[in-house]
């Protein structure tokens, strides 16, 4: 079967991006993958070996532009681009060293910043695109202890519409996906502690978590011609969490 679609990954040796990597490549479609640790990217590659794969740190345009050359020159195009990049900081303000603070923007702000700038440079060539980034319920509730990465994750949301905008006369879609806490190797910190993660469950009006595969689906909705005329949106995935008001204490 023809592959539908050449999906170029950031960060798909992760939670989301594995994920997203297995139900992707279930649809047919030709995937190319970037993440900053060539042992679990080897691991991926063992799991599905039709996908091909580059070690890359995204906070770094240089090595960003490399590794978006290899996936064009690899698959001759790229039509869809996701950005599963991310990071936790719990951590309040005043506690939040200056350096944190930086890395965490580099990393969730900063290396989406430098995708999208390589993605449509080459689909403005081709006349046709599609990014999706990853926000966080943090950016769109206030919630205690994340103000770097709320702060961080808000800037993803900004750039998305600003560049639905800014690209829509080339028929280039941008949408980003605000999951609230997902059950990842990055949420291990809280997942991990049964106490947090029971609290975690009871402030979400399904009384859970999201699992990497929630958002793999969602994800790949967004990004399939289904959703053709959805661009400029942020999309939650959080069990309620942000868009209800929390039951009263007994």
């Amino acid at each position: 079967m023809t592959p539908t679609k050449n999906i170029l990954i950031g960060g798909i040796s992760g939670g989301i991006g594995s994920a997203l990597a297995k139900e992707l490549t279930r649809q047919q479609n030709r995937l190319f993958g970037f993440a900053r640790s060539p042992e679990r990217l080897d691991a991926l590659q063992k799991e599905l070996p039709g996908i091909q794969t580059e070690p890359c740190d995204a906070t770094d345009p240089v090595a960003l532009a490399e590794a978006f050359k290899k996936a064009h020159e690899a698959m001759g195009s790229i039509d869809v681009y996701i950005h599963a990049i991310g990071s936790i900081l719990i951590k309040p303000a005043h506690l939040t060293q200056n350096q944190q603070w930086q890395d965490t923007l580099n990393l969730n702000l900063s290396s989406a910043f430098y995708a999208l700038k390589e993605a449509v440079a080459r689909m403005q060539r081709q006349g046709q695109g599609c990014l999706l980034f990853y926000s966080s319920t943090a950016a769109r509730i206030g919630i205690a202890n994340h103000e770097a990465i709320a702060a961080s994750k808000a800037g993803i949301e900004a750039l998305v519409r600003s560049a639905a905008a800014s690209y829509s006369n080339r028929n280039i879609r941008f949408n980003c996906i605000a999951p609230g806490l997902t059950d990842t190797d990055l949420a291990k910190p809280i997942t991990s502690n049964p106490q947090a993660l029971e609290i975690s469950k009871k402030m979400a009006p399904l009384n859970a978590i999201a699992q990497a595969e929630d958002v793999a689906s969602l994800s790949a909705w967004l990004i399939s011609d289904s959703a053709r005329f959805v661009t400029g949106q942020c999309v939650t995935i959080d069990g309620g969490l942000s868009a209800t008001v929390p039951k009263p204490k007994a």
